[in-house]
């Protein structure tokens, strides 16, 4: 079975024409609701075989997707059913494991799968503007995808099922895990250890018109543990760093050309924290002797720098969704307990955290007047 890879670019223009007639066109031609007309065209549904044939012959006459009014009456042993997932990146650690996990769970099911890669809110835009999905396939797999009202209403007209991985879209289960709690936990472990000067190194946006549901909870997260311990927040510890390794380098320069060096970094996501054990090191600083550095996501590569991480089961994620779409498919329930599911983050320690160096001092020096 191959996987089908779908561009960003715009069709040549001889195939915009084939795509004139929206599906709202084929709807209002046959007399049915929107809903209808797609779950008329994908030929997975309960529809009267009347109102099937209406829908059929309007999307004939309008040409609109032809190839699925062909697929939808082939024999059922000569169909391959399809699933589109719709991502702002893919070549992201975070993206990419998600994806490959619920690739391979729907393929085994027996589904193509078309990816989209929407990189900018440009192409997102215009992705949602022409919505190329109508009659193509018949799920959609949501992977963090930041989406503003117009686009999930574009995504209601479809009435086609969907599951949204890493955010939440109001009326489709999801799964993921607590950015602000994860937050949180990485926070308390640096404070736990006695440090109250903590840095954040937050992933600026690629595209300020996209808005990640993750980053701004992971940034809450770190304000609230600080609050709570009755820390002031001090906006010269925060630094932005494009996402990767160079972007958290990067940021953790910035932050040691200010004034006050912190004790502790907390790095929204692995690869900045490894982009700043980089800067750290060149900078001829120790750590964690000078500076602790956590992150969070626990990446394949945290493990072989030894960096302190709050971890999350991506592949578990990934696979739980095409679990929550496959029921939908098939016309079955979700359980109330899957339909927003919060999975577990875990504390992974490793070397690059420890108690700040003076405290480590002021300890061993008690220890010693303490002993005989």
């Amino acid at each position: 079975m191959t996987d089908n890879f779908a561009s960003d670019e715009m069709p040549p223009p001889s195939r915009r024409a084939r795509r004139g007639a929206r599906l709202e066109d084929v709807a209002n031609r046959a007399g049915v609701s929107v809903a209808t007309a797609s779950r008329s065209l994908r030929g997975v549904a309960k529809v009267a075989p009347q109102t099937r044939a209406r829908v059929l012959d309007a999307a004939h006459e309008l040409d609109y997707a032809v190839s699925a009014s062909v697929l939808a009456q082939r024999p059922e042993h000569d169909r391959r059913p399809a699933v589109a997932v719709i991502m702002p990146f893919f070549t992201r650690w975070y993206f990419s494991t998600a994806t490959a996990a619920a690739l391979r769970h729907l393929r085994d099911e027996g589904f193509d799968v078309l990816l989209y890669h929407l990189g900018s809110a440009d192409v997102r835009d215009e992705f949602f503007e022409r919505l190329p999905l109508a009659g193509r396939v018949q799920g959609i797999v949501s992977l963090s995808m930041p989406l503003r009202e117009q686009h999930t209403l574009s995504l209601r007209a479809l009435g086609l099922p969907l599951v949204s991985i890493g955010s939440h879209i109001e009326g489709w289960p999801s799964v993921g895990i607590d950015d602000v709690a994860t937050a949180r936990l990485a926070v308390n472990h640096l404070l736990n250890q006695g440090h109250e000067r903590i840095g954040l190194i937050a992933g600026a946006l690629d595209d300020a018109r996209f808005g990640f549901t993750a980053s701004m909870g992971r940034r809450l997260g770190y304000e609230q543990a600080l609050n709570e311990a009755g820390i002031e927040f001090d906006e010269h510890l925060v630094v932005e760093g494009p996402h990767g390794v160079d972007g958290g380098a990067h940021a953790m320069s910035e932050l040691l050309s200010r004034p006050g060096l912190p004790t502790a970094v907390l790095a929204e996501f692995d690869e900045l924290a490894i982009g700043a054990l980089w800067a750290l090191r060149r900078a001829g600083l120790q750590v964690p002797r000078d500076v602790s550095v956590i992150g969070i996501d626990d990446v394949e590569m945290a493990r072989f720098v030894d960096l302190t991480t709050v971890a999350q089961d991506v592949v578990a994620q990934g696979r739980l969704a095409a679990v929550q779409l496959l029921r939908q498919l098939r016309g079955e329930s979700v359980p109330a307990d899957a339909v927003h599911v919060l999975q577990p983050a875990r504390l992974v320690l490793r070397d690059s955290t420890a108690p700040p160096h003076h405290a480590r001092t002021a300890a061993a020096s008690l220890l010693s007047q303490q002993l005989p």
